[in-house]
């Protein structure tokens, strides 16, 4: 069964076209997509048309297993696809709106060191449409319409790295920013590679005006390798040269993201590194306190160490900040409740 939020406008244009309908059918399937309803609800729609479309197409790509909630107010989701993959939603509360994390894979093949998505590896893409829908259920949780959305943000962080699903990544930018729908700016939506250098120059030149979240995790390629395999195709220079072309590209500058883990990307020297591949970059620096899957024994370090970590790289010039953790006590790290549920479930059916 395909899925309805999979299409754009013209696309829907040339399905209902098959169906005997007129182009003008299209925008309003498009916007009862983007308001996450059933068939029954889209009452503008004649019903024989309804019946031909759920016959073909699915209204609704995803349902939620279960939702968490912090004191923090941080919620995180569970989504059930329409195969049983499950995939991980965080929505973040800020004073200046929602953030929704979102992911982009079921699994993840990075295999990151410090992640738990990549635990038990890749299982497949997503879909544009299923990338769409995490932000489509919850704006309707929360009663957002498509003119007041509940979700102002959208960061593409959660499960899966997103340029190693670059097409259906892409085509979900432009779904989720299309005036029609949900009609989120592209400025709103933040984009997070491990460093897949290639991609990174071809997103550049996609006339795209999202903004590009890099993690470098280590100083040498040595250590970054060990943290993160992707390091053996694309090092440091590469990665590093690819965010200049962003820039230069885009205009706008590049986030950098460094986890801090506790006697090995920590030391004054790492700083000093640090600092010397960012000068002269138009960047901003999250430093990222650990949050520990228990995947591995990697520690994280305090919230002092991290500070002392900041100011010397202040000192040097870097314009950085320590990122605020949140949704510790409800497995708010990438992959967490997926690798959880999953493992209930394989326990749970494991033969006596």
């Amino acid at each position: 069964m395909k899925l309805l939020s999979d299409y754009n406008i013209d696309e829907l244009k040339e399905i209902c076209a098959t169906m005997g309908q007129k182009p003008y059918r299209a925008a309003q399937v498009f916007k009862w997509g983007h308001l996450f309803r059933d068939y029954s609800e889209m009452s503008d729609l004649p019903l024989e048309f309804r019946e031909k479309l759920s016959s073909e197409y699915t209204a609704k790509a995803l349902t939620a297993e279960k939702k968490l909630k912090a004191k923090d107010g941080t919620a995180k989701y569970l989504f059930k696809l329409h195969d049983g993959c499950l995939i991980e939603s965080v929505l973040m509360e800020y004073s200046y709106g929602r953030t929704l994390c979102v992911s982009t894979q079921a699994g993840c093949r990075m295999n990151c060191r410090f992640c738990a998505s990549g635990e038990n590896g890749l299982v497949r893409n997503l879909s544009a449409g299923e990338i769409l829908s995490q932000i489509l259920y919850v704006n309707a949780e929360y009663g957002g319409t498509l003119k007041e959305r509940a979700v102002q943000n959208v960061v593409l962080m959660g499960s899966g790295e997103p340029l190693d699903n670059y097409g259906n990544v892409v085509k979900f930018i432009r779904l989720a920013c299309a005036k029609e729908g949900i009609n989120i700016g592209q400025r709103g939506i933040a984009l997070s590679t491990c460093g897949i250098a290639d991609k990174m120059r071809r997103l550049a030149d996609e006339g795209l005006n999202v903004m590009l979240t890099v993690s470098l995790h280590a100083t040498t390629d040595r250590d970054r390798t060990a943290l993160m395999p992707v390091n053996k195709a694309f090092n440091l220079i590469d990665v590093l040269g690819a965010s200049r072309y962003s820039f230069e590209k885009t205009g706008r500058r590049i986030t950098f993201e460094y986890t801090l883990i506790k006697n090995y990307n920590d030391s004054e020297q790492d700083a000093f590194r640090l600092a010397a591949m960012l000068r002269g970059m138009a960047s901003h620096l999250n430093i990222i306190m650990l949050n520990e899957t228990g995947v591995n024994d990697i520690k994280a370090c305090s919230r002092d160490e991290a500070e002392a970590f900041k100011k010397t790289l202040k000192e040097r010039g870097v314009t950085c900040t320590v990122r605020r953790s949140l949704g510790s006590e409800i497995s708010g790290a990438c992959g967490q409740l997926r690798s959880k549920f999953v493992g209930d479930l394989d326990r749970k059916n494991k033969p006596n």
